[in-house]
């Protein structure tokens, strides 16, 4: 649920989700619409020009929004070289010992991915996306749910989501494996730098949104998306707002780093090359926020997290670049 806004679970209001909306509320009234933001929980696209615009004080056309910018140092490169440190020691630790330190020996059997991987999508990520707040709509007698009432909604649903694929991924362990010791271990176990992981992923992941957005605004010219309902949500009032960055910067991480790293590219990991199963999952992480105009921008968030899972073995990395993500998106949405 990471906002090109990280969940597009359609149901949800996306920054890593994405959510159809109906034709019109009138035909559908117990259908509720949901903001898009890229992790689950993100998927609205945001182009470098309307990006800039949420730093400059209200300038609108071209001429002010370049007046606005700082001036150029002279000696541009020196802002980069903490993290031009950082991914240097990131490749010399990487050709040194190895790029992935993934097990090979996985808690689940290999026949067993995709079978649970498709429960989890058809029983679990589907029906609770596209019919949970109708649902809850229908049991509050609310055809419109206010802002708040619906990022708790959302926050409830995403909840039941987890517990329920926690579940399911113990059943289907093999016996001699304590899943919740698994998973424990991915968390809080010390292995190669997770800060050294973590700003290396940002500072990666932000690179690629800018690259992304300038090539989209050269293809199909800018196109400023912002997202009313999300705003709505984060201007209605400090409490929505803060249930709005829980969901979005704690709850939806935590349910799609589980998925989609920790049980998915774990798997993946143990019968093929690493960066196959990072493509592989990131094509699935994609997959999963049902958002067709964002899937290139998912795709890349995928690639960036999986590959910070690979060089630590740690989902802690994963959640705190796809939670910082979400932050800046939010951020983005409430000064735009």
């Amino acid at each position: 649920m990471m906002i090109t806004v990280a969940s597009p679970r359609p149901p949800r209001i996306s920054p890593s989700s994405t959510f159809p909306k109906p034709a019109s509320s009138s035909e559908h009234p117990s259908v509720l619409p949901c903001v898009s933001i890229p992790f689950r929980g993100f998927q609205s696209r945001v182009r470098t020009r309307s990006f800039f615009r949420c730093f400059c004080a209200g300038k609108d056309s071209a001429d002010e929004l370049f007046e606005a910018m700082p001036i150029p140092s002279p000696f541009p490169g020196i802002s980069c070289l903490p993290f031009l440190s950082f991914l240097l020691y990131f490749s010399i630790i990487s050709a040194r010992l190895g790029f992935s330190v993934l097990p090979s020996d996985v808690p689940w059997e290999n026949s067993d991915v995709w079978s649970i991987c498709a429960a989890y999508f058809f029983v679990l990520h589907v029906p609770l996306s596209f019919g949970g707040l109708s649902v809850i709509a229908q049991i509050l007698h609310e055809p419109n749910l206010d802002p708040l009432t619906m990022v708790v909604s959302i926050t409830v649903l995403q909840v039941t989501e987890y517990v329920g694929v926690s579940t399911l991924l113990h059943f289907n362990a093999k016996p001699q494996y304590d899943v919740c010791r698994f998973f424990h271990a991915k968390w809080f176990w010390g292995g190669r730098s997770c800060i050294t992981a973590s700003i290396v992923g940002i500072g990666t992941l932000i690179g690629l949104v800018f690259l992304t957005s300038i090539v989209a605004d050269m293809l199909v010219g800018p196109k400023d998306v912002n997202d009313p309902i999300l705003k709505k949500i984060l201007s209605d009032s400090p409490l929505s707002m803060m249930s709005c960055f829980f969901l979005y910067c704690l709850v939806s991480p935590l349910l799609e780093e589980t998925v989609y790293r920790g049980f998915l590219l774990s798997s993946l990991s143990s019968t093929m090359k690493w960066w196959q199963a990072v493509i592989i999952s990131s094509f699935v992480f994609s997959i999963g926020h049902f958002s067709g105009e964002n899937s290139l921008q998912l795709f890349l968030i995928g690639c960036v997290v999986g590959s910070a899972y690979c060089w630590t073995g740690q989902l802690t990395p994963c959640f705190a670049i796809h939670s910082v993500y979400n932050a800046m998106i939010l951020l983005i949405t409430m000064m735009s």
